[in-house]
């Protein structure tokens, strides 16, 4: 039995340094040794009430995959894992531990919590080094196994899928982009997520029988209706990859672009490799507005294609900035400068029609908003100019309506997200929806959670 270790704090994350990866698309983080991840598994306590569990939206069994891992056991330790995650390396890598499974650690209460998602990935990319054996063919459903469609190859139609097939389900994901993965591959840069890890993933789901059909745009070349002649369950896991504009002047001038379009020819085109096919703007300066997980991601990949300064600029302080706190601390060790109460106004552009310059009102903090976060407030005739021939737009997304426009009967949101049950029942018999195309842009563990709930309430009437 392995001893517990009592260390305060966490074991740190090898990383690049920064003035190598700011020049480089490489992974930033390096990941744990095998001794630091027993160690870090070690500081596990083993409360009995299993407090992280229930801030895991997928609920793996922490304490259990820990105690494996701190006896070095990391074969038993993804075992424990896999029953209830099927992208535990991605998973690793982008959920936001700090708000959900960490937050909930007993050891955070007097230090620093148990670095679950740093020990998830070393065992998920442990079990890929280490499979042994031939690559089984993909396992065929039985002749009369329900057929199950799921529209969308992102994290809630991968982990629904996952789960559908662990039932016998014979499961297709359809799936409008050339490459499967939704913003797995068109969203996060190959330096937080390699897109080689989602590739082995996906391949694990075809492996257990899930057939994958590119190039099939729910809406357009097929429509829900026409799903559900061939299937007997329909999943709509279709994201949310509309992109969000301030509506401000300047916006249409060349130069400013979507944080979507801009990070989909970055990752999912590779437009960062030298002779790439696809376009993309290396800019001089650039402006990224907005502080999310998008916005960081936006701003480091710009700085990575040669920018000589990015500016993050947002219009609350950075005690409200949503961003992660480990994503924010790796774009200010790589010099992104962070412009906090400020708010675009306008975009002014040069004669040749080309974005020059952002123009900033100055912000400052009021009372709570009903996200309990200060409310920006402008202040009177103070405004700022920062020079700027690319601007980013990094402020949201939502549900494209082309696939709910062409559902009859489909209830929506009046900014468009698919209306659900607590299970993830539509207003359609028969249909289903998770992840962003239901609660707008969220997180990854968040839409895997949706997705899986969901497989559960279509296993439950398929039965009926």
């Amino acid at each position: 039995m392995a001893t517990r270790n009592m260390e305060p704090r966490k074991n740190p994350m090898p990383a690049q340094p920064p003035r190598q990866r700011r020049s480089n698309f490489d992974e930033v983080a390096l990941g744990y040794s095998p001794d630091q991840a027993a160690a870090e598994a070690a500081r596990c306590l083993n409360c009995k009430g299993k407090p992280c569990v229930s801030g895991c939206p997928v609920r793996i069994d922490i304490p259990g995959f820990l105690a494996r891992a701190a006896e070095k056991d990391f074969a038993g330790a993804y075992e424990v894992i896999a029953k209830a995650s099927s992208l535990p390396a991605v998973c690793g890598r982008v959920c936001p531990q700090e708000s959900q499974c960490e937050q909930k650690c007993v050891r955070g209460v007097k230090g620093e919590a148990v670095a679950i998602g740093r020990v998830e990935r070393f065992v998920a990319d442990w079990q890929a080094a280490h499979a042994t054996g031939e690559k089984k063919p993909p396992a065929a459903p039985a002749p009369n196994a329900p057929r199950v469609a799921v529209v969308g190859s992102g994290p809630a139609g991968l982990s629904c899928a996952g789960e559908l097939a662990k039932h016998g389900c014979a499961v297709t994901i359809y799936e409008a982009l050339h490459t499967p993965g939704g913003v797995l591959v068109y969203g996060i840069p190959e330096f937080r997520l390699p897109k080689a890890i989602v590739r082995r993933e996906i391949d694990a789901l075809r492996e257990a029988g899930v057939e994958i059909v590119t190039n099939a745009i729910a809406g357009r070349s097929l429509t829900v209706d026409e799903l559900l002649q061939d299937h007997d369950a329909v999943f709509i896991g279709s994201g949310a990859g509309l992109p969000r504009f301030m509506g401000i002047p300047g916006e249409a001038l060349k130069g400013v672009c979507s944080a979507n379009e801009f990070l989909t020819r970055v990752n999912l085109m590779g437009a960062y490799r030298e002779g790439s096919a696809t376009p993309v703007q290396r800019p001089r300066r650039a402006v990224v507005v907005g502080g999310g997980n998008v916005a960081m991601d936006a701003a480091r990949s710009a700085l990575r294609l040669g920018a000589q300064e990015v500016s993050v600029v947002y219009r609350r302080s950075m005690e409200e900035l949503p961003a992660r706190a480990e994503e924010v601390e790796h774009a200010r060790e790589e010099g992104i400068i962070f412009r906090l109460l400020r708010n675009p106004v306008e975009i002014i552009g040069d004669a040749d029609g080309w974005a020059a310059s952002v123009k900033c009102a100055q912000m400052e903090l009021g009372e709570p908003d009903a996200s309990g976060r200060r409310r920006p407030v402008v202040v009177p005739d103070a405004y700022e100019e920062i020079p700027a021939d690319c601007v980013i737009m990094a402020i949201g997304t939502s549900p494209n309506p082309l696939l709910t426009s062409t559902t009859p009967g489909l209830d929506t949101q009046r900014w468009g997200g698919i209306v659900v049950d607590e299970m993830g029942r539509t207003s359609r018999k028969g249909v289903y929806a998770g992840g962003d195309a239901v609660t707008g842009a969220a997180t990854v563990i968040l839409a895997m959670g949706a997705g899986k709930t969901a497989a559960q309430a279509i296993l439950e009437d398929l039965r009926r």
